[in-house]
This record gives C-alpha cells, structure tokens and sequence, in this order.
C-alpha cells in the first residue's frame, strides 16, 4: 500500500498532558539521584524559559544530560522504569491513545518528533505503538547501547531542528516533503512553529496562549485532548 500522508506528533503537552523532561528531571530529585536545591531550581527556569519561547537548548541539554553522565545505563533503565509506572502510565490519557491509532489505522506514516531526549522519550512513544521516534540524541561513549557522556550527539530536535532532522529521517526512509499528499504535525508549544508552518495540516493541541492566538489567526484545527 502507498503510503501518502505524513502524520507527526510532538510529545509534552501534546499526546501527553506534562513535559516528560521536566518531570523525569523533578522524578531525578525525588529518589534523591540529584542535588534537590540546585536541580529543582535550574529545572524550573529552564522549564520556564520553554515556555516562554525563550529556552538555550544547549545551555539546558548540558543541564539535562550531565546525569545520564553521572550514572550506569544498567541505572538509568533501571529508574526510568519506576519513572514509566509512576509518572508517565498514570498520565496517558486515551483521547492521545486514541488520537494515534486513528492515523496509524490510515496507514499513515507515523513519527513522534521531540525535543526531549531520546533516553527519556523511546520508552514512551513505545507506549503510543509509534515506531518511528525523533528526539533529542545523547552522545554515547561507543555504542548506542553503552553509557552517556553528557554531551548531545548531532542536530537537537528543537525549533528549526525538527525539521532538518524530520528530512534527514525522511531521507532514509526514501521520502520528502513532497512524497506525501498531505502532511500533519500536532503541537501545543510556540517552539514548534517551523514545523507547523511546514507541514499541509497544522493541528494545534493543548496549545499555549501564543499558539492559540496565532492558530485562530491563520483559521488551524485547535484539539483539546486535555
């Protein structure tokens, strides 16, 4: 079967009604795996930052990615699963379970496209059923598989970066923009911008007050899943 539609879907605050970084940063503090005072603070500002549109994506990746330096893998799957039960099943919310399984049943081509880290994002779009995930890559010492080194592996999927790292995954799979009939990405934070505006259906989910705004200016479907 061809297939001819794209559909994209960011993470926080989109088929998830938190910001899984911010939440695996405050789950870090409270198992005591880092310092409470000083984490929770910079997690807050930086989270803040996000919000307002105004984030460094590297100064808050070497924030984000310093424990995963600090710890074993054999750890951090470990913690991430305590993470994945406490935190992040509870919060799944069938409207966005839903709202997948409506174009994977299309046959679309489905991909969650993130800023948060991949360490942190892969077990959860594996929750979704999505096969295909592009998010934030940490710099490993050899091998996928092996430990973190703290640094961040190539283009941040962030901003701008979604795209040039949705045609680079594109790319490999034989595809472009142009491949597709149409294309959909679903998105609640004004970061997302460039890639809204680049795709044939631009859904705004849960947005912020400023995507909001600009989605009723431009007449875009607005979802409230949350």
């Amino acid at each position: 079967m061809k297939i001819t539609r794209l559909a994209l879907f960011d993470l926080d605050h989109t088929l998830l009604p938190l910001d899984s970084d911010h939440a695996w940063g405050t789950f870090l503090v409270s198992i005591g795996a880092v310092d409470a005072d000083r984490y929770l603070e910079k997690n807050r500002q930086f989270y803040s930052d996000y919000k307002a549109g105004t984030l460094d994506i590297f100064a808050f990746l070497q924030f984000s990615l310093a424990p995963l330096a600090a710890h074993s893998r054999s750890q951090l799957d470990q913690w991430h699963g305590q993470f994945m039960k406490e935190i992040i099943e509870p919060a799944l919310h069938s409207g966005a379970l839903a709202l997948v399984k409506k174009h994977q049943a299309r046959g679309d081509l489905c991909c969650i496209v993130t800023a948060t880290n991949s360490f942190i994002a892969r077990p959860i779009a594996r929750v979704f059923g999505v096969d295909h995930l592009i998010a934030t890559e940490p710099a490993t010492v050899d091998h996928p598989q092996s430990n973190f080194t703290g640094a961040v592996a190539g283009v941040p999927s962030f901003r701008e970066g979604k795209i040039v790292r949705t045609q680079h995954w594109l790319a490999t799979l034989g595809f472009d923009w142009h491949s597709f009939e149409e294309s959909y990405f679903y998105s609640d934070s004004i970061n997302d911008l460039p890639l809204l505006e680049k795709v044939s259906h631009p859904v705004v989910t849960n947005p912020d007050p400023r995507l909001r705004a600009i989605a009723q200016a431009n007449q875009w479907p607005i979802l409230e899943l949350f």
